[in-house]
C-alpha cells in the first residue's frame, strides 16, 4: 500500500485529490495550514497534518511526522487577479512564496528520502495559464510558469536516481474557491482605468463552455503519480486538454 502526501487539502483540488487517492486504497497524508479533520471521512488510511509551505520549520515537522512517503503532490497555491501595475510587490512576493518557493521547499525536503530509496514521485500542480497566458494574472502566471521550468529541469536531475517528476496543468475551475480565497489580497488591484477591460475579460471567462472540475484534477494527479513513462505534462480539465493539444500540435 502506497502513501501520498498532498499539500493544500482544505479546499478545491487538494481536497478532491485526497478523497480520490483514499478511494483508490492509498494511505493519504492530507496537509493544510489549519487542519480540519471534518473535511474528510475518518479512516485508518488518512492522516491530517498541519503544514504551511512558506515556513521551513512547518515543512520539517510535517515531513518528520509523515514518515516515508511514495508520492508528494504539491498542490497548495494561491490565486491573484489584478492589473500588474496596481499590484504591490509585497503581494507579488506573497504569491511566489506559496506557488513557487513553497513548491521548491517541499521538493527539497522529500528528495533525500526518494534519492536514497531510488524510488518516489513528485507531482507539481501548476495551471493552464502556463499554456496560454491570459490578462490580469501576470504575477500568478509567472509564479506557475517558474514551476514549469523548475520541474522540467528537476525531472532530468532526479531521473538518474530513478525518481519521477511530473506536472499537472489544471484549466479554469469556476466551481473552486480560487477567486474567493484571494478577495482580500485582490482589493484595489483593478483601478478604474482598467475596469472596462476587466469586465470584458471576466465576461469572457463566464461564457466559457469548457472548464475544469476538481475531479478532473484529482484524476490527472492520480495518473501522473502512477505513470512510469517519461511523460512530463498532464493537462487536467477539458479546456486545459484543448490547450495542451494545441501546444503539442503547434499553433
Amino acid at each position: 500500500m502506497k502513501t501520498v502526501l498532498i499539500t493544500g487539502c482544505s479546499t478545491g483540488y487538494g481536497l478532491q485529490t485526497a478523497r480520490y487517492f483514499l478511494a483508490q486504497g492509498w494511505n493519504v497524508i492530507a496537509t493544510m495550514r489549519s487542519p480540519d479533520k471534518s473535511l474528510l471521512a475518518p479512516t485508518k488510511h488518512l492522516r491530517v497534518l498541519p503544514l504551511d509551505v512558506t515556513k521551513t520549520d512547518s515543512i520539517a515537522r510535517a515531513i518528520e511526522a509523515a514518515g516515508p512517503i511514495d508520492v508528494l503532490v504539491n498542490n497548495a497555491g494561491i490565486g491573484l487577479f489584478g492589473a500588474f501595475e496596481a499590484t504591490p510587490m509585497s503581494t507579488v512576493r506573497e504569491v511566489f512564496e506559496t506557488n513557487t518557493f513553497g513548491v521548491m521547499a517541499m521538493c527539497q525536503a522529500v528528495i533525500p528520502q526518494f534519492r536514497e530509496r531510488r524510488a518516489g514521485t513528485i507531482v507539481n500542480v501548476t495551471s493552464s495559464a502556463t499554456l496560454a497566458p491570459f490578462p490580469l494574472v501576470a504575477a500568478y502566471t509567472a509564479s506557475k510558469t517558474a514551476i514549469e521550468g523548475f520541474t522540467a529541469s528537476l525531472e532530468h536531475e532526479l531521473k538518474f536516481f530513478d525518481v519521477r517528476v511530473k506536472l499537472v496543468e489544471p484549466g479554469y475551475a469556476p466551481t473552486t474557491s480560487f477567486t474567493a480565497n484571494g478577495q482580500q489580497r485582490m482589493q484595489g488591484l483593478i483601478p478604474a482605468t482598467y475596469e472596462p477591460f476587466a469586465h470584458r475579460v471576466f465576461a469572457g471567462m463566464t461564457d466559457l463552455t469548457a472548464f475544469t472540475l476538481p475531479t478532473d484534477v484529482a484524476e490527472g494527479v492520480w495518473h501522473a503519480a502512477n505513470d512510469t513513462s517519461d511523460r512530463l505534462h498532464f493537462a487536467a480539465g477539458a479546456d486545459a486538454v484543448a490547450l495542451a493539444k494545441l501546444r503539442e500540435g503547434g499553433w
